[in-house]
């Protein structure tokens, strides 16, 4: 009994603990394929997860945490990597070009310039090469080497002109008053000599001069189209045909030892200084000025002084001063006596262009301290003062652009601020005669003698009296014929008893390097008489030979 007690016992013992024993071996093998896989037990043999490895160790849940492989992206994956994201310097490939996004900002070489290279290493179009469509901007001052002749010899003037607009405090007198003959090849230069400008344009563009680098932009505003605008060019450039241009084969050395053995011992020989400066370009006269300096340690226009007397003494002279310097000369001139010589503000403010009008400007200032356009209207009155304060800004639209539709609403707007009404609107007129440009003032010209069946002289004729009149004038003269306005100057200084000197000198001086040819040939088309024997008649000497000298330039005919 006993034994069977203990055999049932021991059996009973056994199957539970079989029974038990196979439960927890089904649990394992239960672990083994949905578990945490430790190699089979619940030992630390393998713990949570192998170095090198993720949770699933080859037999854990196939699901839950994702590998590194996995869900977030490797360092080949998703976000770029460090060659992918920004732009590299020599791919052309977008953003995460190794399995990121294939779109993003373009790599350098695609949309914007690469990071080595500068502003200037790509060709820029230069600011006065191309501008506006038609704009034809004026000069300034002429410079030097222009024109198709070959470039200066080297001397003392080696390397072009000093810096611009220095005063030298050695001579009291500006410095050569001209930009250098070569250009650096930044944002719009000017042509270097190697490379002059076409024939056609040379007389045209005579480029800066007195301040070239501190001038404003050109305005090339006035009025903006109406309509289409029905644009057209037509009349001739700013410049015309000089009678004086670079001389060929220039050498200031040279020409300072001719100055010096003209003027070395008794008496000075007035046809060799003649030959001289008569035959150069302001440009080159400067040259040979510190030539002279260099040489013999003297100053030339001093020198000058010394040997040459009366009008002759006074047209070298002139000759010897940068054009913007003469110029507010002459303005200072006619406003500082008593009495104004109107027609001397008229002729220069009428007839400079906006970057000329600026140069002058910044030489009246550094000669007188005083501001130009201050001194004008201290000087003027009425309208008139308003005429020279709006040509003084400089604003003329110098485009050369022709909008007939506002030519003909302006023929129509001056009709009625004049001859249609009982009084004058002055400053309908001033408005635009001040601001277009002269091709657009023309096409208005044109209107308004359509309009009325008269030209537009006669109206201001019969509507403005005195100074205002006169301005007015030489302002539709010019536009008009600016070659015939400095004819009839010039005729004007000679006719009748005594010579204006200081207005014939003036117009010869500033206009041989401009339009001097022309108005050699409109002089003898209204006078019926050349200009050369009119001068031989009212002047002698060699102030007339100087004169003539210049009228006839050193350009063959």
């Amino acid at each position: 009994m006993d034994k069977m007690l203990k055999s049932f016992v021991k059996d009973g013992i056994k199957d539970a603990l079989q029974s038990k024993l196979g439960g927890s071996g089904n649990q394992n093998q239960h672990q083994g394929s949905s578990g945490y896989n430790q190699g089979g037990n619940m030992n630390y043999g393998g713990g949570y997860n192998n170095q090198g490895s993720g949770y699933n160790q080859g037999g854990g849940y196939n699901q839950g945490y994702p590998q590194q492989g996995g869900g977030y992206p490797q360092q080949g994956g998703g976000y770029p990597q460090q060659g992918g994201g920004y732009p590299q310097q020599q791919q052309q490939q977008p953003y995460g070009n190794q399995g990121g996004y294939n779109q993003g900002y373009p790599q350098q070489g695609g949309g914007y310039p690469p990071q080595n290279q500068g502003y200037g290493q790509q060709p820029q179009p230069s600011y006065g090469q191309s501008s506006y469509p038609g704009q034809d901007s004026g000069p300034g001052y002429p410079t030097g080497n222009q024109g198709s002749f070959p470039s200066y010899p080297t001397g003392p003037n080696a390397g072009g002109p000093p810096p611009i607009g220095f005063i030298d405090n050695n001579t009291s007198n500006f410095g050569s008053g001209y930009p250098p003959q070569q250009s650096q090849s930044g944002y719009g230069g000017y042509p270097q000599n190697a490379q002059p400008p076409p024939p056609a344009q040379q007389a045209q563009y005579m480029g800066h001069g007195y301040y070239p680098n501190a001038g404003p932009p050109q305005m090339g505003g006035g009025y903006p189209p109406m309509g289409g605008g029905n644009y057209n060019q037509q009349g001739p450039p700013m410049q015309g045909n000089p009678s004086v241009r670079p001389f060929p084969g220039f050498n200031a050395n040279m020409d300072a030892e001719s100055l010096r053995k003209a003027m070395k011992g008794l008496g000075c020989n007035n046809t060799q200084v003649i030959a001289v400066l008569c035959a150069r370009t302001a440009w080159q006269r400067q040259e040979i000025a510190k030539a002279f300096k260099v040489m013999y340690g003297k100053d030339l226009i001093k020198e000058l002084k010394s040997e040459l007397h009366g009008d002759f003494e006074e047209l070298v002279l002139a000759l010897m001063d940068p054009p913007a310097v003469y110029d507010a000369k002459q303005l200072n001139k006619a406003m500082d006596r008593m009495g104004t010589k109107e027609h001397v503000l008229i002729e220069i403010m009428t007839t400079r262009t906006n970057q000329q009008i600026y140069e002058i400007k910044q030489a009246y200032r550094a000669l007188y301290g005083k501001d130009l356009e201050k001194e004008m209207i201290g000087e003027t009155s009425g309208f008139f003062k308003r005429l020279l304060v709006g040509l003084c800004v400089g604003g003329r639209d110098e485009s050369g652009m022709v909008d007939g539709l506002r030519a003909n609403q302006d023929a129509r707007k001056l009709y009625q601020a004049g001859e249609k009404r009982l009084g004058t609107d002055e400053v309908a007129f001033n408005a635009i005669l001040a601001s277009q440009n002269f091709n657009q003032l023309r096409a208005v010209f044109d209107e308004y003698q359509k309009v009325t069946n008269h030209p537009i002289e006669r109206a201001i004729e019969s509507e403005f009296s005195g100074d205002i009149r006169d301005g007015l004038m030489a302002v539709v003269m010019v536009a008009r014929n600016r070659p015939g306005y400095f004819a009839k100057m010039l005729y004007d200084s000679m006719k009748g008893f005594g010579t204006r000197d200081t207005d014939l000198i003036r117009v010869c001086v500033t206009r041989a390097e401009y339009d001097m040819a022309d108005i050699r040939v409109a002089f003898q088309q209204m006078y019926k008489a050349s200009l050369e024997n009119t001068i031989k008649g009212d002047c002698s000497g060699s102030y007339k030979d100087g004169l003539i000298a210049l009228v006839r330039g050193n350009v063959p005919n």
